[in-house]
């Protein structure tokens, strides 16, 4: 396991995240008032390509490897929301946290774990 590469593309995702909803929410806050689909939407988004990046150089035990990644990439997104929102309970993320820390990391590990056994797979497109 790359644990320094896979804490940097946690950080990125959390970045990403972070900053994704900072700018965009005015956009859809305003059309669609009561629904929260921005910040699982640029999860998805964020957490495929940087899983892709992550996956794409393991060559043995793909699933077990993202998997892990998807543990690190998790556990960094929880600490990066203990560290710098607590302070801000007006940010989106923290309307409901319990379901936003859960539903991350369901997520990230569905994410990760499919995409390293999508890695394992030969296809043969003939």
């Amino acid at each position: 396991m790359k644990l320094t590469l896979s804490v940097i593309y946690g950080i990125l995702i959390w970045s990403i995240i972070y900053i994704g909803t900072s700018i965009l929410t005015p956009l859809f806050s305003s059309s669609f008032p009561g629904v929260n689909i921005l910040v699982p939407l640029i999860q998805i988004i964020s957490i495929g390509f940087f899983g892709i990046l992550y996956i794409r150089d393991i060559d043995s035990n793909e699933v077990i490897e993202g998997f892990l990644a998807g543990v690190v990439f998790a556990i960094v997104n929880i600490i990066m929301d203990n560290i710098f929102l607590v302070n801000n309970a007006h940010n989106l993320i923290f309307s409901n946290y319990s379901l936003h820390a859960i539903s991350t990391v369901i997520l990230t590990l569905l994410i990760t774990t499919f995409l390293g056994y999508l890695a394992q797979m030969t296809i043969d497109l003939k």
